[in-house]
Formats: structure tokens, C-alpha cells, sequence
């Protein structure tokens, strides 16, 4: 009897353990594994860093354009060349002489996927057609929630598609905004004075690109959002 005790007792000290040994099972590898870090990149500019965490998960298309464009050293020698306080600052296509580079084909919008133009989120600039876009970005300096989608009718109903935010540097930005303006080369008005100069941008953890070699200018629409007096808002996606 006191060795059927003893079976027992250690029994139910086996039990227990074999049983949350049974609840505690692997959990799939892609549960146990860290969910990988959204990617950022640091734009130097001539006026301060920038850096941008993106949003693959909400705009897979706009932000694989993107970040070919960076390991490309597409944006390296480019220009911020449009800002209006209490709007957008906007670049990413023309050259220190303003001209446009040539770009590699537009993408499909993605403004319909529920993330809205805020202070400090960046958006695909873009022409009157919804997919447009191509090299070019804005940065909202303020929350612009009528460039959001409304819906599908019309290019005037898509909105602008946000693809990630400014998680350091939204006082350069903001220093950018605040600097005068002029007209110069193709633009009639807000071109920052002096130029403001991306002077590399790179994808953080990653070699910087090579130099991009100067790209052959090609003719093309500026592609912007309109400000709150150019026209009406129902045309505010000028190319």
C-alpha cells in the first residue's frame, strides 16, 4: 500500500506537467518570429534629415516604388522644389536645374486603403489620373483630409495615397515649409528659395546607393495635389 501511495502521488505530479507540456505547443514560425520592422529611410537634405518609417502592410505597391527608387539613388540630387505653409512639401523628380527625370512606369493607387493624409504622413503626388504617380511625394504639414479617397467615380474622388510618416525630422520639414519662395524653371510660384537639395536618401540597415547617374531629363507633368486657391477643390488633382 504505501508503495501504490507513493505511484500515486507521482502521478499527479506528472500530470499536471504533461498536460501544460501538451497546451504549451509551438506556435507557428511566423507567430514566434518578431514581426519584421517596417522599413525607413533617411532622406539628408540640405536643409536637415528626414527620416520615414513606411507602410508595407497598407500600401505594398506605392512602397516597393518607393524604395526601388531609393536603392536606385534615384532621389539623390534631386529637389524639395514646392512648399506652401500649412499645406505640403513635395519633391522627389526634378534635378538641381529643374528638370524632371525620367521614371520608371506609374504605379496603381493606393489611396483607398484607409490611412488618411495627416501632419506628417507622406503620399504619392500624382497627376489628374489616379495612377499616376511615380517618383514623386508630399509631405502633409498639416492634416489634409480632403485629399483623402472618397471613392472610386472619378480621378477627383481617389484622393492621394499615404504610404508612411515622418517619425524624425517633422521640424525639418516644417523649416522647409517656412522658408520664401519664388517662381523659377517650369513653376509659377513655391519653389523654396534657396533649393532644398535631397542629397541622399538610403533605406536604414542598408549600404547606401551608388550615385545615381544623372538621368536623362524627360518631359513630364508635375504631378501635385492643388492648394485650397487653385481653382476649385473638385480640381484639385491637377497633373
Amino acid at each position: 500500500m504505501p508503495m501504490l501511495k507513493t505511484l500515486l502521488a507521482a502521478l499527479l505530479l506528472i500530470l499536471p506537467l504533461s498536460s501544460q507540456a501538451q497546451q504549451a505547443k509551438p506556435a507557428p514560425a511566423g507567430e514566434t518570429a518578431e514581426t519584421a520592422a517596417p522599413p525607413q529611410v533617411l532622406l539628408q537634405t540640405s536643409q536637415g534629415d528626414i527620416t520615414l518609417e513606411l507602410y508595407p502592410d497598407k500600401a505594398p505597391k506605392s512602397v516597393a516604388n518607393f524604395l526601388q527608387y531609393v536603392r536606385d539613388g534615384f532621389y539623390n540630387g534631386t529637389l524639395l522644389h514646392r512648399a506652401i505653409p500649412g499645406y505640403l512639401v513635395q519633391g522627389g523628380l526634378y534635378t538641381r536645374d529643374l528638370q524632371p527625370k525620367r521614371t520608371r512606369p506609374a504605379v496603381a493607387s493606393e489611396a483607398d486603403n484607409g490611412l488618411s493624409n495627416l501632419r506628417g504622413t507622406v503620399a504619392v503626388a500624382r497627376g489628374a489620373d489616379p495612377n499616376s504617380g511615380t517618383a514623386q511625394f508630399f509631405f502633409n504639414l498639416v492634416d489634409n483630409r480632403r485629399l483623402d479617397f472618397v471613392g472610386s467615380q472619378s480621378g477627383l474622388t481617389w484622393g492621394y495615397a499615404v504610404f508612411g510618416k515622418v517619425v524624425k525630422g517633422m521640424d525639418v520639414v516644417d523649416k522647409i515649409a517656412a522658408l520664401p519662395t519664388r517662381a523659377l524653371g517650369p513653376f509659377a510660384g513655391d519653389v523654396p528659395n534657396p533649393l532644398v537639395v535631397i542629397e541622399e536618401a538610403h533605406v536604414i540597415g542598408e549600404e547606401s546607393p551608388a550615385s545615381a547617374s544623372t538621368a536623362a531629363p524627360a518631359k513630364a507633368a508635375p504631378a501635385k495635389p492643388s492648394t485650397a486657391g487653385e481653382k476649385k477643390a473638385a480640381k484639385r488633382a491637377r497633373g
